[in-house]
């Protein structure tokens, strides 16, 4: 056993327990073992657990992308302190001084990779999983907490006449290539139009003037273009219920996104006019102490101010001489 298989061991360990308990329990209430759509079923049931495990991260990775957001009027103010200077103490100095404000908002510029970094090593254990399937039917072994019959119950099972098994690029034993070719390339269209919109909608609604015209923005609209085709040329090569996993989880992704910007977006963004014109169309008060807010205080400031001003002193009383 190699230490890249020494590393991902426990990992797909932890996905098969995962899949074969949805498995089992589906099969419990009536559905067939061997039926393609019990299984699809177990493998969004493993999306469904990685990521509700996963909101603590996710509530961690928005404060943190809102630091980041927050800390752009600063951030750009360092690079015009140091622009022209390429000397190496310069670049120490501002790298030091960004480390710092990175520090002082608790932030960091790969904070909005979490979540993804987290959820790597089990996308990578499905893939061995799935992939190794008919090899361990051909052995006659399992694979994880999977036995020799569930992976025989597995590598017979298909949707739509597909197994999913089975890749665009390898094809599949016993299923229609065709069946094969058409699930594959929608599952990988899916797969990467979910993660694009996911991204475009936080840009175009949820970051402020400032973050959009940061130059870390212009790193992250080149990773919008980036992530989405580097996935889509890898969907090739993905057995079909690894399509299934990844377009779930990002379907996941995408309804969270979309909560969350329509229900605690990024102060300054348009989603966040959005929320108060919606709040104050029902007559709600402001939300995000906005300008309505920041006037309101200002006005009951000089009122307090006026008060204090028009206050009668009391006066002293003359003493009598003696």
């Amino acid at each position: 056993m190699d230490f890249f298989e020494t590393i991902m061991f426990p990992f797909k360990w932890l996905v098969s327990i995962i899949m074969v308990g949805f498995h089992e329990g589906l099969s419990f209430i009536g559905l067939p073992a061997a039926n393609g759509w019990t299984w699809t079923l177990s493998i969004i049931g493993l999306v469904l657990v990685i990521r509700a495990a996963l909101i603590p991260v996710f509530v961690k990775q928005i404060k943190a992308q809102r630091g980041m957001q927050l800390l752009q009027p600063d951030l750009k103010k360092l690079q015009t302190k140091y622009k022209g200077k390429t000397d190496q103490l310069s670049r120490q100095a501002m790298a030091q001084e960004q480390m710092a404000l990175y520090k002082k908002h608790g932030t960091n510029p790969f904070s909005a990779c979490l979540p993804m970094l987290i959820q790597m090593p089990f996308f990578f254990a499905l893939f061995q999983v799935l992939s190794g399937i008919s090899n361990a039917k051909n052995a006659g072994n399992g694979i994880g907490a999977m036995s020799a019959q569930q992976v025989v119950q597995f590598d017979e099972s298909s949707i739509f006449g597909a197994p999913l098994s089975a890749s665009l690029l390898h094809g599949g034993a016993g299923g229609n290539e065709v069946a094969v070719w058409v699930l594959s390339i929608i599952m990988i269209l899916a797969m990467t139009a979910s993660q694009f919109i996911t991204q475009k909608q936080i840009m175009a609604k949820n970051m402020s003037e400032e973050a959009l015209a940061s130059p870390f923005m212009r790193q992250q609209k080149m990773m919008l273009y980036i992530l989405p085709l580097v996935f889509g040329i890898g969907g090739i090569n993905f057995p079909i219920g690894v399509l299934i996993y990844w377009t779930t989880t990002n379907l996941w992704t995408m309804g969270q996104q979309f909560f969350v910007i329509r229900r605690m977006p990024t102060p300054g963004s348009p989603a966040a006019k959005a929320l108060e014109e919606r709040r104050a169309a029902k007559g709600l008060p402001p939300l995000l102490g906005g300008k309505k807010n920041d006037d309101a205080e200002a006005a009951a400031a000089a009122a307090a101010a006026e008060v204090r001003a028009q206050r009668v002193q009391p006066q002293r009383k003359n003493r009598k001489k003696k």
